[in-house]
């Protein structure tokens, strides 16, 4: 069995002592008593392990595990509210054909929404809010790669143009093939157009009222100087 031993300390003195036979008695520290042997204000001595953390170091970790928690669950509702917001990722099904606002035929962007005019896909602009118009399995061998709907062939068939470009008044296959019969069957002229035999290459049978009486000959019978009433 040990002794206790005293230790003088100024004005009071720690008692530290050990018994054989308590392995726990061996870390016990003693109230410190005055010099007339009266307990003194003091702590007692926290349990090995309980010392390592104070209530102020206890208290700081909760909270930090809090605001960790709290800004793990924000986030976590911000992405459920962006999903909500924007929907899930888009499709990519297969290439669709669409009326545009002219009546002409378009390519259905996979928003389900847009329609990009024929003459503008695969023209290197991606016209689609996520680039399908210009994906590399669409534009890669054009206009092989090109569907159906997007295609017309002109009077020579290794002549190709756009299905928009088709009957719009501009001889856009060279052979006016795309305009006159009996290639195309499109209307004599629309609105806006005046009826005679072109003398200019970018034109058929028709030529755009605004160029009438501009002192310019553009019909062979000089109709668009003399009897076109104008735009």
């Amino acid at each position: 069995m040990l002794r206790a031993r005293r230790l003088d300390l100024g004005a009071g003195s720690w008692e530290l002592g050990a018994r054989a036979g308590g392995a726990g008695d061996m870390n016990k520290v003693f109230p410190q008593v005055d010099g007339n042997g009266n307990a003194a204000a003091g702590t007692e001595a926290l349990p090995a392990g309980e010392a390592d953390c104070s209530p102020l170091c206890c208290s700081h970790r909760g909270a930090f595990l809090s605001a960790f928690l709290l800004l793990l669950l924000a986030t976590l509702a911000a992405l459920i509210a962006l999903v909500a917001i924007l929907g899930p990722p888009p499709r990519t099904p297969g290439a669709q054909a669409c009326v545009t606002l002219m009546n002409r035929t378009g390519f259905l962007c996979h928003d389900r929404r847009s329609c990009v005019p024929a003459s503008r896909v695969c023209d290197g602009v991606r016209t689609c809010a996520h680039g399908e118009d210009e994906e590399e399995a669409l534009c890669r061998d054009v206009p092989q790669s090109l569907p159906s709907f997007l295609v017309e062939r002109c009077g020579d068939p290794a002549s190709w143009i756009y299905s928009d470009q088709k009957c719009d008044g501009i001889n856009n296959c060279g052979d006016c093939s795309d305009e006159l019969s009996p290639v195309s069957t499109c209307p004599l002229c629309s609105p806006g157009w005046w009826r005679c035999p072109s003398t200019v290459f970018r034109y058929c049978s028709c030529i755009p009222r605004r160029l009438c009486q501009d002192h310019v000959q553009h019909c062979s019978d000089w109709s668009d100087e003399y009897s076109c009433p104008g735009p």
